[in-house]
């Protein structure tokens, strides 16, 4: 997670620390493709439960998502 997105979840939700970093994950598969695959950030800020929190989990999201297409081109 970037700096400034974790700084406003922390903002949020003090105890948000626990989830972060975001995690990720690159490996190279027996076919020598490369496999990119990220914790969905949206589905574990579900976990607290406030709106702002799932908020920046579901821009977070939208950001890793936008990496991961940007690799696939």
């Amino acid at each position: 997670m970037q700096p400034p997105l974790a700084h406003r979840a922390i903002e949020a939700e003090p105890d948000i620390g626990l989830l972060l970093p975001c995690n990720v994950v690159v490996r190279e598969e027996a076919d020598a493709t490369i496999t990119v695959a990220f914790m969905d950030p949206e589905a574990v800020m579900q976990l607290v439960g406030k709106p702002e929190v799932h908020a920046l989990g579901k821009e977070v999201r939208a950001l890793l998502q936008r990496v991961c297409a940007s690799l696939k081109a």
